[in-house]
Order: C-alpha cells, then sequence, then structure tokens
C-alpha cells in the first residue's frame, strides 16, 4: 500500500482536538451526553450557526469535523462512513444535505470547516461561558467586522483632510521662520544642527 493510499484511512482534522473529554454532565449519564452531542452535530448541520455552551460546542466541533471529513474521503458509497453519518444526523434528510452540499463546498479547503467564536458575558446575570459555531460559507452575514472599506468613509476622509492642512500650515510656518532669520540649518562636524550664523569663521592670519 503507497503512501497516498495510507492517507485515506484516517482523518485529517484541522482543529486541535483535547486529550480527554469536556466536562459535560448528564442526568442520563453517558447516553445522555452522547444524545446530546448528537442532537448538537444535527443543529450545526441543519442551521449551519449555532450558540450554545462553550464546552459542548468545542467537543461538538470535533465531531463535526471527523463526519465531513470522512465524507469527502470516502463518499456515500462507504458503508462505515454512511453508519457514522446515520448515527451522528438525527434527521434524515440532513445525509443528503452532507453528501451534496457540504462535501463539494468544503472538498477544495485548506482549513478546518468549522468555526468557533466565543460569545459576549450576559450581563447582569450568571455568566456561563458561551460560544457561536459555525459552517464555513454559511449564507448568514460575517460575525466579525469588515474594516477593508473603513478609510472611505465620510468621517475618517474629513480627519485624512484635516491632517493634511494642518501639516501645510506647519511646514510653511516653518519656511517663514527659516526665510525671516537668513539661517539655514547645517549639519556639523559633530552631528549636531547649527545654522549658518552660528558657522566658525576661518581663522585670520596674525600679522
Amino acid at each position: 500500500m503507497n503512501q497516498a493510499e495510507v492517507t485515506k484511512l484516517m482523518s485529517q482534522l484541522r482543529i486541535a482536538i483535547r486529550p480527554r473529554h469536556r466536562n459535560l454532565k448528564n442526568a442520563d449519564g453517558p447516553e445522555g451526553r452522547l444524545n446530546k452531542l448528537r442532537k448538537t452535530v444535527t443543529a450545526l448541520v441543519k442551521h449551519e450557526r449555532i450558540e450554545l455552551n462553550y464546552e459542548r460546542a468545542d467537543e461538538a466541533r470535533g465531531y463535526a469535523e471527523r463526519l465531513i471529513s470522512d465524507a469527502i474521503r470516502h463518499g456515500d458509497c462507504h458503508k462505515p462512513t454512511m453508519e457514522m453519518a446515520d448515527y451522528w444526523l438525527l434527521e434524515k434528510q440532513l445525509v443528503h444535505k452532507l453528501f451534496k452540499v457540504l462535501v463539494p463546498r468544503f472538498e477544495e479547503y485548506k482549513v478546518s470547516a468549522t468555526r468557533m467564536y466565543k460569545a459576549p458575558k450576559e450581563y447582569p446575570g450568571w455568566y456561563r461561558k458561551r460560544a457561536v459555531l459555525e459552517l464555513r460559507g454559511n449564507p448568514y452575514p460575517s460575525l466579525l467586522p469588515n474594516q477593508s472599506n473603513n478609510r472611505n468613509l465620510l468621517h475618517n476622509v474629513l480627519m485624512d483632510e484635516a491632517k493634511k492642512d494642518y501639516r501645510r500650515e506647519k511646514y510653511a510656518e516653518i519656511a517663514a521662520q527659516i526665510g525671516s532669520d537668513g539661517t539655514q540649518p547645517v549639519s556639523g562636524t559633530g552631528g549636531e544642527n547649527i545654522t549658518t550664523s552660528e558657522q566658525p569663521k576661518a581663522a585670520q592670519p596674525q600679522p
């Protein structure tokens, strides 16, 4: 088996995975914990952007990345991949979305298929870490502000013109001061600036 075939045997996740599970307590035990993670992965594939607790989002992200990675590598004709998709996606129509919508979207991606942001704190009240988990390429507006066109905003244009006028006035004052004194800055031997009136005169020969 060559190296190219070996790489197809394992998923290449582009996110950091903790060596142990997060502390997700559930009254129903491990089974209830997995059911909640399955609901999270299903909601992520369905809505493509969800807000939830940070720990659950961090762990569900790994399972979603693994699901999408295996779907890209093996396709819908691979039985273990289909069983995994059937297990994690509670709504079975989302299996079709996984292979027909998400796989063509992410097959050329060089980065992770998901993104996670820390949500702002809820104040006042009891603080609990929240996060926003989303799929890349979703149809919603970006959560990060786009500052690429901020220089074209009216107040920024006015501030730039005001800076130019201020510098122009300062340069004119400096030029007028130099013209009225009749002196120009000249570099001295020691690196200091001296004016022409301060230059040392040549030594006169003694009679």
